[in-house]
């Protein structure tokens, strides 16, 4: 029933302003409208969002609360675990690592990791969450495949993975919001005495005012929860901000941290052992809407956090939004590489698109 009334609000939300060319100002505080009606009848308690175009914020809002009990608002500089997000920094790392021809990336990753079985299996196809399975057209969402690159990445930059993300894609964009791994929170961890005192003391300063997790039954009932997820990987593991995100939305759109023509493929259909197109390219979900190709990833942990940025490279229009539950993506089943689904992505481009 809330699906159905969802879908409703949403289809009139699409046809509010019609086709538009360019993310307009007459069109936010109506895209925050439908947002927070969203956000409500998701449940979801807190929620920060940004719309980048051109390179800077043209929009953002914080709306609800990052900590119910404490009501402490969500704002822009609200920082979450972004979970799978991460996949999308790890890409950064390996297209460096393979533009500067220090890795081959159709080498077997068996080199590095023996925790995928398939010994035919590339650094590409993981990249790609490609698999051996033709039933599902070589296509399947793993996490845990996607992890096995941390290892690819440290042997070709030599480095600890914590401190390469911090160096190459944190620090390097003036990220100052954002932290490596929750686990640097703790003064007894070993990762945490690979930073300096200043930066572990900013780390944990973040860590404190990031967003309380909370679990949102049936009747819209939100409940503190747990969140286990204190490591770093390939896959998943950094917490940010809307704001940092957007600094390095832009400076993959402006090439500042790869080349465009290394960031093109990445934002390529990769192709199944059949040749048939898949719905990711490398570390990134692609897919074509009205014409424009949508450039997209995901994060969903269960009773938790959940997360969502969709590009319109052809617009140069960004959409990012973070939550403290999993209302972004449990109802939408992103993981099967649609973010149609996603009615938050849906009243963004109707409104934008």
């Amino acid at each position: 029933m809330r699906a159905s009334r969802l879908l409703i609000f949403v289809l009139a939300a699409t046809a509010a302003l019609g086709q538009r060319s360019a993310a307009q100002p007459i069109a936010f505080p109506l895209f925050e409208r439908y947002v927070e009606s969203l956000r409500q009848q998701t449940g979801i308690p807190g929620l920060s969002a940004a719309i980048v175009q051109g390179g800077r914020i043209v929009w953002e809002a914080g709306l609800g609360s990052r900590d119910v009990e404490g009501a402490l608002p969500a704002t822009p500089d609200t920082p979450y675990p972004i979970g799978d997000l991460t996949q999308t920094l790890a890409t950064v790392l390996l297209g460096e690592c393979a533009d500067s021809g220090r890795l081959n990336i159709d080498a077997p990753i068996g080199q590095w990791s023996t925790s995928i079985p398939e010994a035919s299996a590339t650094v590409r196809q993981v990249l790609a969450h490609a698999s051996d399975s033709a039933a599902r057209g070589g296509f399947r969402y793993d996490r845990g495949r996607f992890a096995a690159l941390t290892l690819v990445a440290e042997a070709c930059l030599g480095g600890e993975y914590r401190r390469l993300i911090a160096d190459g894609v944190l620090d390097r964009l003036g990220m100052a919001e954002s932290v490596p791994a929750r686990d640097l929170e703790d003064a007894g961890e070993a990762a945490r005495h690979r930073f300096d005192a200043a930066d572990s003391a900013r780390y944990a300063a973040v860590i404190r005012r990031m967003a309380v997790p909370y679990r949102v039954d049936r009747a819209g009932r939100a409940t503190r929860s747990e969140y286990g997820a204190r490591g770093l990987d390939a896959a998943s593991g950094v917490i940010s901000t809307v704001r940092d995100l957007a600094r390095y939305d832009a400076a993959l759109d402006a090439g500042d941290l790869l080349r465009p023509e290394v960031v093109g493929i990445a934002w390529q259909n990769a192709l199944a052992t059949n040749g048939t197109p898949l719905p990711t390219g490398l570390g990134w979900f692609v897919q074509t809407y009205n014409g424009q190709r949508l450039v997209w990833h995901f994060h969903m942990a269960p009773d938790a956090y959940s997360a969502l940025i969709l590009k319109v490279p052809g617009r140069d229009l960004t959409l990012i939004l973070l939550a403290n539950s999993d209302g972004l993506s449990a109802s939408f089943s992103l993981a099967d590489g649609d973010v149609t689904k996603s009615l938050f992505a849906k009243a963004f481009l109707g409104l934008f698109l």
